[in-house]
């Protein structure tokens, strides 16, 4: 690993490990526990990680290994029914009670000098809100790495279902825990039949064909699309940020399922007066745990260090760190998003993106979603390895998607913050989903995407109705000479189901129907423009 990583600290402890420890879980199942020790004389800090994906690797090397190196007991356990722990996995029910029994055995150890920490990515993220719904006493700082708190909004953006990512996600849950080969085949198995998969109906039943039988909370997850329903009760560990003393660094990236989450969350934790940090970089759910990792890794020990051995000397100067695409250049800011200036780009009939609104008489802009042929995702926030950003002119080039474009910039255009469209939309049928883009096209014309996101229309909504596609956050900069484009279509599919036109049940659905959307002026693209950069 540090052969082929530049980046990573130097080790400064020869290490050991006590494997397959048995600590009782909230309930007494057995949770299967590594533990990795610095071998010098001392007291060590405690790093607890809890994972649902075994203790292998890359966990092992990544935390267990580099985190003992660096002086620090680390605790790397399997959560209930993974990796040879007892009991059943359920998504969400049993972290809360089963990281304070592992904490109460911590107490029983003779190396555990009362001082904890919490570290991981994703899952290992949300085992983290959980422990921090109640947070003991011994927890003195927590590092969230593309983590998530709120389950429902994984599965359901926007209101419709994350197939995608969440087959991924399934995959990754039910096999990886059982080692490399298991976790390989299945992966090969749902990249042969995604497709297929996604395409036929009922989607309950074509699913199994990727993940190789039935999975309990992907059936639970896609049967409860409402976040209100009771099956979720319990399920959103967000709150746990609201009145947060511990310490807690957030790390995301630009192309995250998870970005939206970890910016509430640090929302959350600077309205709280919690002491937190945040860095984003122009990562995808893979990369920021594998080209990322030598900058996660340093900035998540100097946190640690901070709050648990008492040295603030590695800690960034300022509270933000973020990476602008266009420009790849790192940023220091105080907060985020930064004090900015919203500013409206109109839609035109002639596909153009300008500051003058077009009023509402022009006639609107129609195009015709056909879910038997649903307009294919490309790039964007996926949990696989797919590139995050790619070249959009393909999906540019079909007759289901609107595409808006400013002139030719004659400065550059740098936008911090929360990015938007609101448009006026109608349908022939009240069943439709709206996904919008935001893009950077050079020169040459490739259209690369930034940013993205989705909003499924309820039938009752007015006709035409105002709908706000939230498109999550950015930081980037677009060179003079580039052109700014927005991407108007119907859905993104796979990585959202699509919408079948018919209001039957995502998951049930036998029936398609194609849908007209039309698009009403004044529709326009929200871009925050940073203060500094609106003055110049």
């Amino acid at each position: 690993m540090r052969r082929s990583m530049r980046g990573l600290p130097p080790k400064l402890h020869d290490i050991a490990y006590d494997p397959g420890l048995v600590v009782p879980a909230a309930d007494g199942s057995p949770l299967l526990t590594d533990h990795y020790f610095p071998l010098d004389g001392g007291d060590f800090p405690t790093l607890l990680v809890r994972s649902p994906y075994g203790r292998g690797f890359p966990w092992a090397p990544m935390y267990g290994m580099l985190l003992a190196e660096q002086g620090f007991h680390v605790v790397l356990q399997s959560c209930r029914g993974t990796g040879g722990s007892g009991g059943d996995f359920h998504l969400w029910r049993n972290e809360a009670a089963d990281g304070q029994a592992t904490v109460a055995w911590l107490r029983r150890q003779p190396w555990f000098s009362g001082v904890l920490g919490t570290v991981g990515p994703s899952y290992l993220g949300y085992v983290q809100w959980a422990l921090a719904t109640d947070p003991p006493p011994e927890l003195r700082a927590m590092v969230v790495q593309i983590g998530l708190h709120d389950p429902h909004g994984f599965f359901h953006p926007g209101g419709a279902f994350s197939l995608e990512n969440a087959l991924v996600v399934a995959m990754g849950l039910t096999t990886q825990h059982q080692g490399v080969p298991s976790f390989l085949r299945a992966t090969l198995r749902l990249r042969l039949h995604l497709r297929r998969a996604a395409a036929e109906l009922p989607l309950a039943e074509a699913y199994r064909l990727a993940l190789g039988g039935p999975v309990p909370f992907f059936d639970g997850a896609m049967d409860h699309p409402d976040a209100g329903d009771v099956y979720w009760d319990g399920a959103d560990a967000g709150p746990a940020a609201d009145g947060l003393t511990v310490p807690t660094a957030l790390i995301g990236g630009w192309h995250d399922v998870n970005l939206d989450q970890t910016l509430q969350q640090y929302e959350r934790l600077r309205r709280a007066g919690c002491e937190t940090a945040l860095l984003t970089g122009p990562w995808s759910h893979q990369s920021a745990l594998q080209q990322g990792w030598p900058e996660v890794f340093t900035d998540s020990l100097a946190w640690l260090r901070a709050h648990l051995c008492d040295d603030r000397s590695a800690l960034r100067p300022t509270r933000v760190r973020v990476h602008v695409g266009g420009q790849r250049a790192w940023q220091d800011l105080p907060d985020w998003p930064p004090v900015f200036r919203s500013r409206r780009w109109y839609i035109d009939t002639d596909g153009a993106l300008t500051h003058r609104s077009p009023g509402n008489t022009t006639e609107p802009l129609s195009f015709r979603y056909d879910p038997a042929d649903p307009t294919p995702s490309l790039g964007g926030a996926l949990v696989s390895g797919k590139a995050a950003q790619t070249d959009n002119r393909p999906l540019e080039a079909r007759k289901d998607v609107l595409t808006f474009t400013t002139a030719p910039l004659p400065e550059p255009v740098t936008i911090l913050g929360p990015v938007s469209a609101i448009l006026q939309i109608s349908t022939d049928t009240g069943h439709a989903d709206v996904f919008a883009r935001l893009c950077d096209v050079d020169p040459q014309d490739q259209s690369t995407n930034v940013c993205d996101g989705l909003r499924r229309l309820q039938p009752d909504e007015e006709n035409p109705a105002t709908v706000t596609v939230a498109m999550s956050s950015t930081a980037y900069r677009f060179p003079a000479g580039h052109r700014i484009r927005l991407q108007i279509s119907g859905g993104a599919h796979p990585r959202f189901a699509r919408n079948t036109g018919t209001g039957e049940p995502t998951a049930t659905a036998t029936r398609l129907a194609p849908v007209r959307i039309s698009l009403h002026h004044p529709s326009v693209l929200v871009l925050p423009i940073a203060e500094e950069a609106a003055a110049d």
